[in-house]
């Protein structure tokens, strides 16, 4: 008899759903049974005679739930319930129910769009929203409102908040199962790990306390295969009577299964990677222990790479590991963590279309031709049109976003379509390269060199990995046609013609790429000396990368495969470095150059302009006599005169308007340090203007006696400075654009006496006592009582006055 699950209470309610409306939202708590039992039901109730296909995030979880299913039926995988994953499909004409990777429903989608054969979609493990998932309800949404209307659309969940899925599918009814989870018993760090604490201890020393805690197997929650073997090698013989098995996505199916089921005696520490977070279940897991940390790719269109990051779980995620050990009794979670910080975690890891590479999806959209999608989560636009950017340069997209005939080549490809392009170019000999940089990497720890990689590959060595390499080369090497004679490093810098590096002078191994960031290596890597590299991986960082995997390549085979990229360019620029304005021709592949010369006869009016990037760097070289007009044509502005705006940002933002004319042969700072900016800003105003300034706000004031006087326009108000007789008989105070003069009297000896800005009050207030303490310092020289009445002189009084 099959036991009974909780999601069997709310099938007849989802398939009175399906036949009214043909979609739902189902809603059910991880262990609820969906995966299995909501195929099945619909196939029993006949609700479509097409085939039922439901999507698994993983290959595990495809193979797993098909076996499952088919055992509940009493038969072999392969009859009623098949599966399809990349490389390998066991089905039959009697299969009804076909269990099948995202990727793979994409493909079916663009290759018979009307679906044939096919009445129902079921999106498992929709919370996990992948791009292909995103991706695929997307293009069965357009079909079922155009071509399919009977079709059945269902997805399902454990976590996720129904209602925008609900929405996108056009008002889908939610079904919820309550589920039956058995009480899970969880525990918390005390106190966080120590600074430099090794994560690896840390959390081998907790899974030991946890097996001591409880019985049964006890499920570990690790980012990555590294992280892994670590914990495995730190428990080796700590946990008497213990099977340590590994369990992640590029292990052997065989082994993912031996994680999976049953042992028949002993028990079972599975250490494994998020692949066990949802659509599987290990029925004798009891206790669960969770490290905290989860492993994701994340892209950065301004550098064009992605990287795998990793970084605290989310809560949604660390109650999906918390709630595999109640699946089937009650259990026990230990965390790695404290109860503090959780409240610190995320609440929902971000869509995979906001952190992802979008090549693939700018790609299948535009062999779509839709012009919008019903997408949950719009893709970032910078993402996008980076995606679409390369796909322009691997020649997939026409200027006008449209897919092109190459394009429509790559697109059936199961390889993103930088690989796809090197593939279909390349031949078949580029499948075995194609395959090792799909794949994980085989050799970690070996150096940055691909060769070693591809030598090991062809002379036969025996690791689960290559073993998976050998499978997808074979695989691929059947989807293309001929064999180009070119080597790896030519068929790399097919896909990645914006990772061609370039190395920067000097001792450190560090190189610039086509597509203008920076990369960087070991100094004691084999590869640290090249000086043409095509870089394939890299930690991602977005200004000065390290590579991680990259082929050598030769100038002579760059031109052969990339030729039609390298321009000729003749650059006329200022550097910062050199402080100089230099000319050359260069051969450039992106924002490389291959070679460069001077170019001797380059335009004076190029490079007058490359000149004005220097002056904006440097700024405008102030001499005396130029701060002084510039100062009298801003006062001449204040006073609300017409005339050009002299102030520094402007001065900077026209530059060249007003001095590009000038600069003649100036082409250094040095020279520039000597230019005269004072003709160039005197042409700046017309004849009239300069009449006009010149009456408004002279650059001399005249005294009584007619000599002229410099105005210093450099303070708050224009100066003079001059001897106190010289203004006697003076009884208006001069002004320049409407503003007094500041006045500074001096003494015969030219010692400053008085500064004011009232020449009148001066005579009638201080000037009593100026006059008796000047009188007796200066009795040669004039001192009348009466200054308003008195002429104005610069002598000595003759004998006898």
């Amino acid at each position: 008899m099959v036991a009974r699950l909780p999601i069997d209470d709310i099938l007849p309610e989802l398939v009175e759903a399906l036949r009214d409306h043909r979609r739902a939202v189902v809603q059910a708590p991880p262990g609820a049974g969906k995966t299995t039992r909501v195929p099945l039901a619909m196939l029993g109730e006949g609700l479509t005679q097409g085939r039922i296909v439901l999507l698994e995030p993983r290959r595990l979880a495809a193979r797993t739930a098909a076996a499952r299913m088919s055992e509940s039926l009493g038969e072999s995988v392969g009859q009623t319930v098949g599966y399809r994953i990349r490389g390998e499909a066991k089905t039959s004409p009697a299969t009804r129910i076909e269990v099948v990777t995202e990727g793979i429903l994409t493909r079916m989608i663009q290759s018979e769009p009307s679906l044939d054969g096919i009445g129902a979609l079921i999106f498992d493990e929709f919370h996990e929203r992948s791009l292909n998932a995103d991706l695929g309800l997307a293009l069965a949404l357009d079909i079922r409102g155009s071509l399919r209307k009977d079709l059945i659309l269902v997805a399902m969940s454990a976590t996720l908040d129904a209602a925008p899925v609900a929405a996108l599918m056009d008002g889908a009814p939610v079904i919820t199962s309550q589920g039956q989870m058995f009480p899970v018993e969880t525990h918390w760090l005390e106190r966080p790990l120590a600074k430099g604490q090794r994560r690896e201890v840390a959390m081998a020393n907790l899974i030991v306390q946890a097996a001591a805690a409880g019985d049964g197997g006890v499920l570990a929650f690790l980012p990555g295969e590294g992280e892994i073997r670590r914990v495995a090698s730190e428990l080796s013989g700590r946990i008497s009577g213990a099977e340590i098995l590994p369990l992640y996505g590029a292990l052997p199916f065989s082994e993912q299964r031996r994680a999976i089921e049953p042992l028949k005696r002993g028990r079972k520490i599975v250490l494994a990677t998020a692949i066990a977070e949802t659509s599987l279940t290990i029925p004798d897991i009891r206790i669960v222990v969770d490290a905290g940390q989860a492993r994701r790719a994340r892209y950065d269109p301004g550098s064009g790479m992605s990287r795998l990051v990793t970084e605290r779980v989310t809560r949604a995620e660390a109650d999906q590991r918390r709630g595999r050990a109640g699946r089937v009794a009650a259990g026990l979670c230990f965390r790695l963590w404290t109860k503090g910080e959780e409240g610190a975690l995320a609440a929902y890891a971000p869509a995979e279309i906001e952190v992802a590479d979008l090549a693939s999806l700018a790609l299948e959209m535009a062999e779509w031709g839709a012009v919008s999608f019903s997408l949950l989560t719009a893709p970032p636009e910078a993402a996008l049109s980076e995606a679409r950017f390369l796909l322009e340069g691997l020649g997939a997209l026409d200027a006008g976003g449209r897919i092109t005939k190459h394009g429509r080549q790559l697109v059936r490809m199961p390889l993103h379509p930088r690989l796809a392009h090197m593939l279909t170019k390349s031949g078949k000999g580029a499948a075995s390269l194609a395959a090792l940089l799909a794949e994980r990497d085989p050799m970690r720890g070996a150096g940055a060199d691909l060769t070693i990689r591809l030598e090991a590959l062809a002379r036969g060595q025996k690791s689960p990995a290559f073993d998976q390499i050998r499978v997808a080369a074979r695989r691929l090497a059947k989807l293309a046609h001929g064999s180009r004679q070119s080597g790896p490093a030519e068929q790399a810098a097919l896909a990645y013609p914006d990772r061609i590096g370039l190395r920067r002078p000097g001792d450190e191994p560090r190189w610039l790429l086509s597509g203008g960031k920076g990369a960087r290596m070991d100094a004691a890597d084999p590869l640290a000396k090249a000086r043409l590299l095509v870089v394939t991986d890299t930690d991602g960082h977005p200004r000065d990368a390290r590579v991680r995997q990259a082929l050598e390549i030769s100038e002579n085979d760059l031109r052969d495969v990339l030729g039609e990229r390298i321009e000729t360019v003749q650059i006329v620029e200022w550097s910062r470095r050199e402080g100089r304005v230099l000319a050359r021709t260069e051969e450039r592949l992106g924002a490389i150059a291959l070679t460069s010369a001077n170019w001797r006869d380059a335009p004076a009016e190029r490079i007058g302009w490359a000149m004005l990037d220097g002056v904006r760097h440097v700024g405008l070289p102030w001499t005396a006599k130029a701060s002084r007009f510039r100062a009298r044509a801003l006062l001449y502005r204040e006073a609300g005169n017409d005339g050009a705006d002299m102030s520094n940002d402007a001065l900077m933002a026209t530059l060249e308007d007003w001095l590009l004319t000038h600069l003649g042969n100036v082409r250094t700072a040095e020279q520039w340090k000597d230019f005269d900016l004072l003709p160039a800003l005197r042409d700046m105003l017309d004849w009239n203007t300069m009449q006009s300034l010149d009456r408004v706000v002279p650059a001399r004031f005249t005294t009584p006696l007619g000599r002229q006087v410099d105005i210093d326009y450099a303070g708050k108000d224009p100066a003079i400075s001059l001897r106190l007789q010289e203004m006697f008989g003076t009884s208006r105070h001069p002004t320049v654009a409407g503003r007094p003069l500041r006045i500074t009297l001096l003494s015969p000896a030219g010692r400053p006496v008085q500064t004011t800005m009232d020449i009148p009050g001066f005579w009638a207030s201080s000037y009593a006592d100026v006059r008796k303490d000047m009188r007796g310092r200066y009795p040669k020289h004039p001192w009348p009582e009466d200054p308003t009445v008195a002429d104005p002189t610069l002598r000595a009084k003759r004998k006898g006055d």
